[in-house]
């Protein structure tokens, strides 16, 4: 029997609302899905838990900073085809805060937007599913 090993790369993502229904969005400026909107994540760095990858990445690519305990966890996101790259497994944070909270894009986000939660635009990857988890878990 021939064993295939699977590469899995390990990222986390973060969902901000506002409490008058908003969610910050970024707008790739990378492959895959350069050009689309997409929720702050990225890569979870050696050393680094996914929690604190999520306040890293929410800062770098938005602006928004984050204390570890405001992270709350929506789940694990898991699907072998969630990512055209490859396997990737992404933990999912949710982070709430007040409306006019100024954003600013930064590392390999093009924008910077807050999106009305009933007015979305097509997202990559599954962030509608982590958007719908962490709206609808309330």
């Amino acid at each position: 029997m021939t064993e295939t090993l699977e590469t899995i790369r390990f990222t986390a993502d973060v969902v901000v609302t506002t409490t008058d229904g908003h969610v910050l969005l970024i707008e790739r400026g990378w492959d895959p899905h350069k050009g689309q909107w997409a929720l702050p994540g990225g890569h979870v760095d050696p050393g680094e838990t996914s929690r604190e990858a999520a306040a890293r990445e929410l800062a770098e690519e938005a602006g928004v900073y984050a204390m570890l305990r405001e992270l709350s966890l929506i789940g694990v996101f898991d699907a072998p085809d969630r990512d055209p790259r490859g396997r990737y497994v992404t933990v999912a944070y949710h982070l709430t805060v007040i409306p006019g909270t100024p954003v600013e894009a930064g590392d390999d986000a093009v924008r910077a937007e807050w999106w009305p939660l009933e007015a979305l635009p097509p997202l990559a990857f599954d962030h509608g599913g982590i958007i719908r988890a962490a709206t609808t878990s309330k």
